[in-house]
């Protein structure tokens, strides 16, 4: 009788045991849908897993794709944390209900309120500016100063811009509606349609290499791709100028992440989150692509600080989300392609 209570007593102790390390096996794997390719979020991974011996599995593909597959997997994703650029983004997973709101006092403290969804769905965790890049041969800086600006009839001629297609200028547009309303912005995007040197271009390096050619004077683009055209050619004849300085500041656009509705590894997935935006990981997580760190905290790469301080637009980037329907159709009727 004494033999089988103790072999009763073993086999109890041995099922608690299993049960209690069971999560943490399963918790040492945190899988990561990425919209950012592999040479930027592989360092900040294999990072990670050295602090907390979490190993991180990922797929990245484009934007598209990955919200079309956490909508088709549902319940079943093995995602537990979806990357990606650009708030539009990350705005529309959240809606269509692929991520779940995060309760951290890290991440509050870490990243800037208006760089966050403020329903805690989405955080962002390198800044974007975009821009305004002109030619130093034929502007002087004294002749920018706004976005709006550039409607005025003195460009005409003068600008360049990526195609609307893009989400980077919708957001723009939709942040512009946000502080003007839809009318002011409409004849603000009509005034920069006007005064195009050459249609609108596929990409922002195209852009800055229409700038650099003296095809057009002006143009609007992500700081990081001027950073990529400036090291492999610091003699082009371009600059960086800041606008609305004096006003609403400069346009914002992150990358960023959440935390998937249906993950199965939740807490490494906050604790990645987390880590992503911490001082470990910041510079990480930004130099490489010659972004700004979201932590404020965290001074920017050398190369970047290099182009000078800025004030930028404190609106929440939320905006660019809901207002991103609106403003591709106010940019179609402006004739913005």
């Amino acid at each position: 009788m004494l033999k089988s209570n103790v072999s009763h007593f073993y086999f109890a102790v041995f099922f608690l045991f299993s049960s209690l390390i069971a999560p943490l096996a399963h918790a040492e794997e945190v899988v990561v849908y990425s919209a950012r390719i592999e040479q930027l979020i592989k360092p900040m991974f294999d990072a990670f897993t050295k602090e907390t011996g979490i190993k991180v599995k990922y797929t990245t593909d484009n934007e598209g794709a990955l919200l079309a597959r956490l909508e088709a997997e549902g319940k079943n994703t093995p995602a537990d944390l979806l990357i990606t650029s650009d708030v539009g983004n990350l705005w529309a997973a959240a809606r269509a209900s692929l991520l779940k709101p995060v309760q951290s006092n890290v991440l509050e403290a870490n990243i800037p309120a208006h760089l966050r969804d403020p329903e805690q769905e989405w955080f962002g965790l390198s800044i974007r500016a975009r821009t305004l890049i002109y030619n130093t041969k034929k502007v002087k800086p004294s002749e920018l100063s706004t976005y709006e600006d550039l409607a005025d009839p003195k460009w005409n001629k003068r600008l360049c811009l990526r195609t609307s297609k893009k989400v980077y200028n919708q957001s723009l547009v939709a942040m512009m509606i946000a502080e003007h309303g839809e009318a002011e912005t409409e004849k603000i995007v009509k005034g920069w349609v006007a005064n195009l040197a050459t249609d609108p271009l596929s990409d922002d390096t195209r852009a800055l290499e229409f700038v650099a050619a003296g095809k057009c004077d002006v143009t609007v683009v992500n700081t990081y791709y001027y950073g990529r055209l400036m090291k492999k050619d610091p003699n082009l004849p371009l600059a960086i100028f800041w606008p609305n300085q004096n006003d609403g500041g400069v346009h914002v656009n992150i990358s960023g992440a959440g935390v998937t509705r249906h993950g199965r590894n939740t807490q490494a997935a906050i604790k990645l989150l987390e880590f992503l935006s911490s001082d470990k990981a910041q510079n990480l997580f930004a130099d490489v692509n010659m972004e700004y760190p979201v932590n404020p905290k965290i001074a920017a790469d050398p190369f970047v600080a290099a182009w000078g301080s800025f004030k930028q637009n404190p609106m929440n980037l939320v905006k660019a989300g809901e207002l991103q329907t609106t403003a591709v159709k106010l940019m179609d009727r402006a004739g913005y392609q």
